[in-house]
């Protein structure tokens, strides 16, 4: 399948998500709780790749400047095509810097980058829902908007396999 460059968010914040999560499942919306292998971490990808060899990717971002924690804001909802519903932050000044880094850092070693990630497409989000059907999304808008503004604590990175919800923890937070 993929290959994430995660973020991570604090426990608190993580709680505050997967709760959101469970709401949602209650209304019938499929989110990433049960998506797949149901062993997703509520994140923000800097970059998703195609086609990787998994340590020169880890080496080439854990060689980046660590860059520290930062907070993230959410507070809004956006609706991308197929009907995956996403939280989507305000952009501190220094996130897309981040981002460029590990999109080089991780083509550098050979590793094809999705379309969506690429330098200049890329929009931050927090993936919610994978697939609500067109009639739902007011609903997914309004439980959103329940626990939004949401502030979260960036506070690790991990390279996440979404084929499987193996994750492997960074040293560094680019």
């Amino acid at each position: 399948m993929a290959l994430g460059v995660c973020v991570l968010f604090d426990s608190r914040s993580e709680r505050a998500i997967r709760r959101l999560w469970v709401r949602l499942e209650e209304l019938g919306v499929p989110t990433l709780a049960t998506h797949t292998h149901g062993r997703h971490h509520p994140h923000l990808s800097y970059v998703v790749l195609l086609d990787w060899e998994l340590d020169a990717v880890r080496s080439a971002v854990e060689a980046l400047a660590d860059r520290g924690p930062f907070e993230l804001t959410f507070d809004a909802v956006v609706a991308f095509r197929r009907g995956r519903v996403s939280l989507v932050p305000a952009v501190p000044a220094d996130l897309v810097p981040r981002q460029q880094a590990v999109v080089e850092a991780t083509r550098a070693t050979g590793a094809l980058v999705h379309r969506h990630y690429e330098i200049g497409r890329w929009l931050p989000h927090s993936s919610l829902v994978t697939r609500a059907p067109a009639e739902l999304l007011p609903q997914v808008a309004v439980v959103a908007y329940e626990v939004l503004p949401l502030t979260v604590q960036v506070q690790r990175t991990a390279l996440i396999d979404s084929a499987t919800g193996r994750l492997w923890p960074l040293r560094t937070l680019p």
